[in-house]
């Protein structure tokens, strides 16, 4: 779906692609040596003016966005010419590792970067990208929805820039929650969901949500993930250890299997933005889209016909008093460490995604919901929607947005986390298992693959 992330970038294949390109080259640390410059290709050093050529690597509407920010920018820096290249998703992951593989090698200045391939790159090519810190990045800490910046840094060096912040969405059918006789409000927790979804499937025959119980596709989790980090974890912590036996593991995993136990979860075919779980959406089969932000805006166009009977709001808890808070997937725009125009590039990357007249636009045109906190003060994310029965739907993003998050390390063990957890979840959910005892297997199979430690 162009610049929003359909269940996160499309994940499959990406860490053999990784691996195999490395391995290509004669390792991971191939670009240790080629950190790049900041000075030569026609970009002055000190505090001369910028100038020379910076390329951009992006994919569709994310792509249309930053090339309509050229002359704008062009009008700040008319020495630097920018050209903006739409790779396609996820066509985009496979050039960046080759290229980096490559010691740098025709790889882009500006790289639009997945929040789920942004730590492979960083442990896998070792000087693959450029310390943005250096370049004064870090005057944007506190400028981004909290927990992103920690999510783009390691120690004390920055390798991107926030752009776009999925918030958790709790979308659902308040049509069919009133014939229920349920209010939506008094949903504090995901039992009280498992309760109220009991309720709507009686009164209406309708399912509370979908899931891909067989696991055909590699973002089958997405509800698991939630849940995780709605309790503040994930698969791994920041310290890169296995956290998919943790409690909040298995409470997360519980809950599913209770919302299957009770017959109310769809099996379909993929995640959101999938032909399969799309017509689930569209043919009105389910009650709730536990989705990322941008499935709002999508929804208007794939059920327009359903316009008025949705709402949005914070997703429950998952324990009493719990957070309700979690971004569940962001992109990010790095600089090559391979380019020879840094500081021209991380400006382009700047003017992108640090300044509110940049950012509104794109969200007004495209749908994509910024990182960038300032961007919130701007009428465009108080207005009323039509689709959402007149609801200021967008300002139930920023109350989460604003919200304390818990910063997301998905490794360069993610592919491997995500099919281990498919594996597990297809268990519970088609043969009953008991959700402990799969998560100690699926923790355990975990470090035999990866040699990381378990939390």
């Amino acid at each position: 779906m162009g610049g929003r992330i359909v269940g996160g970038p499309s994940r499959r294949g990406f860490l053999k692609g990784i691996g195999a390109a490395a391995v290509a080259a004669g390792g991971g640390s191939v670009l240790a040596a080629c950190g790049g410059s900041d000075s030569g290709g026609g970009d002055a050093g000190g505090s001369g003016e910028l100038s020379g050529s910076v390329t951009v690597w992006s994919w569709k509407n994310p792509a249309a966005e930053l090339k309509a920010l050229i002359p704008a920018f062009n009008a700040v820096h008319p020495k630097v010419k920018v050209t903006v290249q739409d790779i396609g998703n996820p066509a985009i992951w496979d050039k960046i590792t080759i290229a980096m593989a490559a010691g740098g090698q025709g790889l882009a200045d500006v790289l639009h970067i997945g929040v789920d391939y942004l730590p492979g790159y960083i442990e896998k090519f070792p000087g693959g990208l450029a310390d943005l810190g250096a370049l004064g990045a870090n005057k944007y800490a506190d400028a981004f929805a909290p927990g992103l910046w920690q999510t783009v840094s390691r120690q004390s060096k920055v390798y991107a820039l926030p752009w776009e912040a999925n918030a958790s969405g709790f979308f659902y059918r308040d049509d069919l929650f009133r014939k229920a006789g349920v209010d939506a409000a008094s949903l504090a927790t995901w039992d009280d969901v498992v309760a109220a979804g009991k309720k709507v499937k009686d009164a209406t025959g309708t399912a509370l949500l979908a899931v891909d119980r067989s696991a055909s596709q590699a973002d089958s989790a997405n509800l698991f993930q939630l849940l995780l980090q709605l309790q503040g974890t994930f698969y791994f912590n920041i310290d890169g250890k296995i956290t998919i036996n943790s409690p909040e593991a298995v409470r997360a995993l519980t809950l599913i299997k209770e919302m299957n136990d009770a017959g109310l979860l769809l099996d379909v075919q993929g995640s959101p933005g999938a032909p399969g779980y799309d017509a689930a959406v569209k043919a009105g089969k389910v009650a709730v889209c536990p989705n990322p932000a941008w499935y709002g805006g999508y929804m208007e166009s794939l059920a327009a016909d359903q316009s008025g009977n949705w709402r949005l709001m914070l997703p429950p808890a998952v324990t009493p008093g719990g957070s309700r808070s979690a971004i569940v997937n962001s992109t990010h725009l790095a600089v090559a460490g391979s380019s020879k125009n840094q500081r021209a590039a991380f400006a382009f990357a700047e003017f992108a995604l640090t300044r509110p007249e940049s950012q509104v636009p794109i969200y007004q045109n495209k749908g994509i919901f910024p990182a960038l906190l300032k961007a919130y003060d701007d009428p465009a994310f108080h207005a009323e929607s039509a689709f959402f029965g007149g609801q200021k739907y967008a300002e139930v993003l920023l109350e989460e947005l604003s919200k304390p998050s818990v910063p997301t390390n998905y490794t360069a063990d993610y592919a491997r986390a995500l099919k281990v957890i498919d594996d597990a979840q297809t268990k519970v959910l088609l043969q009953g298992a008991d959700p402990a005892t799969v998560l100690r297997a699926a923790a355990d199979q975990l470090v035999q693959q990866t040699l990381r430690a378990q939390a």
